[in-house]
């Protein structure tokens, strides 16, 4: 398995792996327009050439990023892969000095584990909600937020 950043060769894949969650009430749905102008945010994980696994950071602000549509393949999941994007969007943030990062999820166990603790969705900024208000669901929301808490370091 290799991680790269997707190509508009991917799209297609990662459209149809967001679309199986979305079908079954776990994540919100993507268009394929937001998908091929949101490319460069996004980070996949392949099998050879299969796409198994996509996500990506979005940059909200100068201090604040989302991880957006993280999804793993049905057959891939509970093998760290999720786990792995996840780690690779907080190193990216790092490296781009941002030093909070949020999701709105259903799957806060999953986030919980990779130490994201819930938040109100009120606490968030307002420039979060530009987005919000495209979205179907909007405002009955029923997404969790969650923002990246890093253990503290004793010393």
């Amino acid at each position: 398995m290799n991680f790269r950043k997707a190509k508009i060769t991917d799209v297609e894949a990662i459209h149809a792996l967001i679309t199986y969650y979305a079908e079954k009430g776990l994540m919100l749905a993507r268009p394929r327009t937001l998908l091929y102008e949101s490319l460069r945010e996004f980070t996949i994980a392949c099998d050879g050439e299969r796409v198994i696994a996509a996500g990506s950071l979005h940059i909200i602000w100068e201090d604040l990023a989302e991880i957006r549509a993280l999804a793993v393949a049905p057959e891939y999941a509970r093998q760290g892969v999720g786990r792995q994007l996840v780690n690779m969007f907080l190193e990216e943030a790092r490296e781009l000095a941002i030093p909070q990062v949020f999701v709105l999820t259903y799957q806060q166990k999953f986030f919980e584990k990779c130490g994201f603790k819930v938040i109100s969705k009120e606490s968030l900024p307002q420039k979060v909600w530009k987005e919000c208000v495209n979205c179907p669901k909007f405002p009955n929301c029923e997404e969790i937020a969650m923002i990246y808490a890093p253990p503290a370091t004793t010393g």
